[in-house]
């Protein structure tokens, strides 16, 4: 047990757990991003049935690839994530009703998503980032 312990203690690094999660959510964000943006009008439509306006429909999609692009990049992670974070509430508020299951159209995706963006703005970029890089110059 105790070559267990050692073993994981060597992998201590807690900048490149940061990294990993940036990548994670970031191309998952990218992702949704720019599946909403390639299919705009059926996005436009999607938000139009919960009441939003074309605009707020346009900004998420928008704020998703490009909060995604500075998750990955890392710089402006902590704004990004505020923003995303608020979205993905918005998303877990509406999907509420549906219970938790992914699978039944719940709410588990975004509860993730929505953690995985707070992390990232208790966290910060860590030190495999852009914004350090540009720090310390």
């Amino acid at each position: 047990m105790k070559s267990i312990h050692t073993f994981v203690h060597r992998f201590n690094n807690p900048d490149f757990g940061i990294l990993l999660i940036r990548l994670a959510f970031g191309l998952v964000f990218i992702n949704a991003g720019w599946m909403k943006i390639t299919s705009m009008d059926t996005t436009i439509q999607s938000f139009g049935t919960l009441g939003f306006s074309p605009f707020l429909a346009y900004f998420v999609a928008w704020a998703e690839l490009i909060g995604g692009v500075a998750f990955i990049v890392g710089i402006f992670s902590r704004y990004a994530g505020i923003i995303l974070t608020i979205i993905m509430v918005v998303a877990v508020k509406i999907l509420f009703v549906k219970g938790f299951s992914l699978a039944h159209g719940g709410y588990e995706f975004p509860l993730v998503a929505m953690l995985g963006s707070l992390a990232i703005v208790t966290f910060g970029s860590g030190a495999y980032s852009l914004a350090r890089m540009l720090k310390r110059r």
